[in-house]
């Protein structure tokens, strides 16, 4: 129990700074639904089909440059500082190749969602959007590979320094821009996405220099414009299994919403505040999660098998009771999350209400497995055992969870109330496959 212990307080004092600079990153979804939610319904609506596809085609392809992080890990449990660097300036190429189909993406969005049935006024909010958004793209990436050098070495602080900076910053744009406030244009909902744009180049910059200045021994900026082909093809190997996961888990959750807006746009807007939340209360997790990554890696890379397996474990426990406190604040407080996005006096906004507060209901069911599946998905990647993450998640996503969604709307004629109740049995599904899997790692090992 000693060794366990100890993980614990190793692991809660690397994941605290995650934890809270995911919630600093999130805030800018929340900060942007909040504050769209200002401009009425149809642009809410506008936002959960944009900000779904924006994140669904961006999280795909930044899921190769997460591996960045668990090689880092253990290259620095092998006392392999070489690789370091190398792994980081590699993620740069991977960034900007990644960058070029999310800006075709982006901007030839509204012929696919027309095809998908969304109403037209969400297509053009969308794609105008989604437009803005793209220019701030090929930073964002860029700065995938320097997060996953200061998670891989465990300097975790300056990420939620510079996250909460960020938080700042895209308050004051989205407020510029959004309203047309400080003599700028009003822009509404293309506002957004701008701003957005602004912040992840601003955020970039700030991450750049604290690691040249902070890291200059890791030799990151070196010979940036070289490849490495070697260390490519490890990233990829162990990157590509973790997009296709992130698609897998993604296009789930986007055929959810799609569907969504296929019933109707209260129906969407009140989905895109209950997933919002749910976002926001992940990010707990999933700084978890990371931190579970960062220390299975590491004792595997010093070939401590025992040290892997407690630090999964513990990580596993660690994400689920988190999410045990979020699903009774879902439960208990419902109208008061629904407060801070919409007028709950306003008689116009009654229908939205009272559909968020239901699905709100339906989401804390999916809270704890939710915390469970990303934790044990997290303690594989650390041992770079991604493909087979990948392959849970495929089972889960698209043989359980999807279908479940599908039947439980339409064919059970649940409508919103069974997209909801599918997304719970996917996330269920994934939970029990990835911890299974992970634990299958270590049959036969001493206890």
């Amino acid at each position: 129990m000693q060794l366990y212990r100890e993980e614990a307080r190793n692991l809660f004092k690397l994941a605290v700074p995650l934890a809270l600079a995911q919630l600093a990153q999130n805030s800018t979804s929340f900060v942007d639904t909040v504050m769209v939610g200002k401009l009425g319904d149809d642009a809410l609506a506008g936002i959960a089909i944009g900000a779904t596809m924006f994140h669904f085609v961006s999280l795909v392809i930044a899921g190769i440059l997460y591996s960045v992080s668990p090689v880092v890990s253990q290259a620095v449990g092998a006392n392999e500082q070489d690789r370091i660097g190398s792994a980081v300036r590699q993620g740069f190429w991977i960034a900007i190749f990644g960058f070029i189909p999310c800006l075709i993406a982006y901007w030839n969005a509204a012929p696919f969602l027309r095809w998908l049935g969304q109403d037209e006024n969400v297509v053009r909010m969308s794609s105008g959007y989604l437009k803005a958004i793209s220019f701030g793209m090929l930073p964002a990436m860029l700065s995938v590979p320097l997060r996953g050098f200061l998670e891989g070495i465990s300097d975790t602080k300056p990420i939620l320094v510079i996250s909460l900076v960020g938080v700042g910053l895209n308050v004051f744009f989205n407020n510029a821009l959004m309203f047309g406030n400080y003599g700028l244009p009003r822009l509404g909902l293309v506002g957004t996405g701008v701003a957005s744009s602004i912040v992840y180049a601003l955020v970039f910059l700030m991450m750049a220099g604290y690691v040249w200045y902070k890291h200059a021994g890791y030799r990151v900026f070196q010979s940036v414009g070289s490849l490495e082909p070697k260390m490519l093809r490890e990233l990829l190997r162990v990157g590509a299994p973790i997009a296709i996961t992130i698609f897998f888990e993604f296009s789930m959750f986007a055929v959810c919403s799609f569907a969504m807006g296929v019933i109707g746009a209260k129906e969407l807007a009140a989905h895109q505040i209950a997933l919002q939340s749910a976002s926001t209360t992940f990010m707990l997790p999933l700084g978890v999660a990371l931190a579970t990554t960062v220390r299975v890696g590491l004792f595997a890379g010093k070939g401590d098998r025992r040290r892997s397996k407690i630090a999964g474990q513990v990580g596993m426990v660690m994400a689920s009771a988190v999410m045990c406190l979020m699903a009774l604040m879902f439960w208990l407080m419902p109208r008061t999350i629904v407060s801070l996005y919409l007028d709950v006096a306003n008689p116009e906004n009654q229908q939205v209400i009272e559909l968020a507060i239901v699905f709100l209901g339906i989401a804390a069911l999916f809270q704890v497995v939710d915390g469970l599946q990303v934790a044990a998905s997290a303690a594989l990647r650390g041992l770079k055992k991604t493909r087979a993450a990948m392959m849970c998640t495929l089972f889960a996503y698209w043989l359980v969870g999807l279908p479940a969604c599908l039947f439980l709307g339409f064919s059970f004629g649940w409508g919103g109330n069974g997209l909801w109740y599918g997304l719970t049995i996917g996330l269920a599904a994934a939970a029990f496959a990835l911890s299974i899997r992970f634990h299958s790692e270590f049959r036969g090992d001493p206890s």
